[in-house]
């Protein structure tokens, strides 16, 4: 996300204010309004997009860190998703081979023909009616229709199913009582924060001058054909002018319709939430695989090795927009026993946690319709402002393995609103430091032989693994900065590494660089000493004295020690 060097270079609002007005103007800085940006860029739209936070800060900081066709969704007949969500997995698992990467994912499986009746009458109610357990063969089934999706252009195995003794030859500390397993690959997201940041920076650098970024910035209603934006820091507010508005604010895309003055009741998102657990017993229990479980609710959950720890989730809970999202000690709670119902010998305990997070789903509003059973597809819903003529195309619904889909299919819409023709496809475009990423050890080496410079090679290696090819550009800025040092507390990380991001991706606040540009949140280094570490190697950059350094970091823990995004 190329920006000015100048610790003066204009922020939020700023950035917007000698031009107010944009072919485009995109609501929403999560993924599918990134990947919507970076879309039209390409199309060489003059294009502007805005978020009330920093970019990825809401549903788009929640997620799972996968990167699949969402094998329990056939049960709810959703077989375009899945077959698109399939094919979108193996797009990425090429253009972002940096961050996505196949995952295996083990099924343990306690029962033979459990669900085989149930599941279509579970399609019919639309999930009413007692969860019934999930049985080998209703698994089967899935699993076979699964790996048909990925005919002619799959790039992970198949599927594989094994009785209890080899199950607990693989997977020893699984629960005695499991009769089989069932094992199919999808992929992981091993940074979702930077492959965003990573797909914004490629609409930058495609779109030049006709692609802006505010953050920071909200859309706060509108008037006279514009929409009022408001800095969420300074309270400035601006008319911008836009032919096409696109809101793409995920689950909070009916309040800001509201805002605009055109109210909806487009949304129905659900809350989900995740812990991450230090616990090397049973970081080593997962053999370094997903597992991928129903509980006793019937609820679909995982556990899944990431970084050194280990993420436990996910919750499905109604929630009510008006308020933020957080993890609850009954959800710690649930995520403990869970973990116990697949690994009994492992204690899991709360104290452990090193970092826990919430986000709610953007789905479509459903009634009584059970919250598991909701459809995570999407759709596009057009109306105008109350004044002027512009064309306000909301997003509602939308998943991160689909981003890039649901994009191109939002830019076609936005298209043909201006009368623009599609240049190219989005298909199969590298993203970011994906582009030219070395897949085997020898093309890794030859790439470390012509890039690591003067830096020692295994930090090099470090940083490639970091951020993909666009190390390139944080080497040399290490090189040349004579005060580089890596952080006491957090030694994977130096000084002129965190200026460099600070510099070039669109930092505002230290939660911006703990939670989003850096893993340190995750990861359970946001420690006080650390917050301040990164704090004071950032000030210069930032243009921070003494008394903002000490607001900054009391603010960015206080986002990391509640991951509580600013949309309440």
């Amino acid at each position: 996300m190329p920006a000015s060097t100048s610790p003066l270079a204009p922020t939020g609002i700023a950035r917007l204010a000698d031009r107010p007005y944009a072919d485009v103007l995109i609501i929403g800085g999560g993924i599918n309004g990134i990947a919507t940006f970076r879309d039209l860029a390409l199309q060489g739209v003059d294009v502007a997009l805005v978020d009330r936070s920093d970019v990825i800060t809401g549903a788009s900081a929640a997620s799972s860190h996968m990167v699949h066709g969402g094998v329990r969704y056939l049960e709810n007949g959703e077989f375009r998703l899945v077959h698109e969500a399939v094919t979108e997995r193996n797009d990425l698992l090429a253009t972002a081979p940096h961050y996505v990467r196949p995952l295996q994912t083990t099924i343990p499986i306690y029962s033979t023909f459990s669900g085989i009746l149930n599941a279509p009458l579970r399609f019919l109610r639309h999930g009413a009616g007692k969860p019934q357990e999930r049985g080998a063969a209703l698994i089967k089934i899935g699993l076979v229709i699964y790996d048909s999706f990925s005919r002619g252009g799959g790039r992970v195995p198949r599927h594989e199913f094994h009785g209890r003794k080899r199950s607990l030859r693989a997977l020893p500390q699984l629960n005695p009582g499991v009769k089989y397993t069932a094992t199919y690959w999808d992929a992981s997201m091993h940074d979702p924060e930077r492959l965003a940041i990573d797909v914004a920076r490629d609409a930058l650098a495609a779109g030049g001058d006709n692609a802006r970024i505010a953050t920071y910035t909200a859309a706060v209603g509108a008037r006279e054909g514009r929409v009022i934006l408001r800095d969420a820091d300074t309270g400035e507010e601006l008319d911008f002018s836009a032919g096409v508005v696109v809101n793409a604010s995920g689950p909070w895309t009916d309040l800001t319709n509201e805002a605009l003055g055109r109210p909806t009741r487009f949304m129905g998102g659900t809350k989900g939430s995740h812990i991450v657990v230090d616990n090397p017993q049973l970081l080593e229990a997962t053999g370094g695989r997903e597992i991928f479980f129903e509980h006793n609710d019937g609820r679909i959950v995982l556990i899944y090795p990431l970084k050194g720890k280990v993420l436990i989730g996910t919750t499905d809970l109604e929630h009510d927009m008006s308020e933020p999202a957080v993890c609850t000690p009954e959800e710690v709670a649930y995520f403990v026993e869970l973990a116990a119902h697949v690994f009994p010998s492992i204690p899991v305990d709360p104290a452990t946690i090193v970092y826990r997070f919430s986000g709610v789903r953007p789905l479509p509003g459903h009634g009584d319709e059970a919250p598991g059973f909701v459809s995570r597809d999407y759709r596009i819903e057009t109306a105008t402002l109350p004044t002027g003529d512009a064309t306000v195309f909301s997003l509602v619904g939308g998943k991160w393995t689909t981003f890039r889909a649901s994009a191109e299919r939002l830019a076609d819409h936005v298209l043909e609103a201006l009368a623009r023709p599609r240049r190219r496809s989005t298909r199969g475009l590298a993203i970011g430091g994906g582009k030219d990423y070395p897949r085997t050890e020898r093309t890794r080496q030859a790439w470390l032989d012509d890039n690591a410079g003067s830096l020692p090679r295994e930090r090099a290696a470090q940083l490639l693994d970091r951020y993909g090819t666009i190390a390139t550009a944080v080497i040399a800025a290490i090189a040349a900065d004579a005060s580089d040092a890596p952080l006491p507390g957090a030694p994977t990380y130096s000084t002129a590494e965190l200026r460099h991001l600070a510099r070039t991706e669109h930092v505002r606040h230290l939660e911006d660089m703990l939670m989003r540009r850096t893993s340190m949140a995750f990861t359970g280094l946001a420690s006080e000493e650390n917050a301040r570490a990164v704090a004071e190697a950032i000030a210069d950059t930032l243009g921070w004295d003494a008394t903002t350094v000490d607001t900054e970091v009391v603010r960015g823990l206080a986002h990391v020690n509640y991951a509580v995004p600013e949309y309440a």
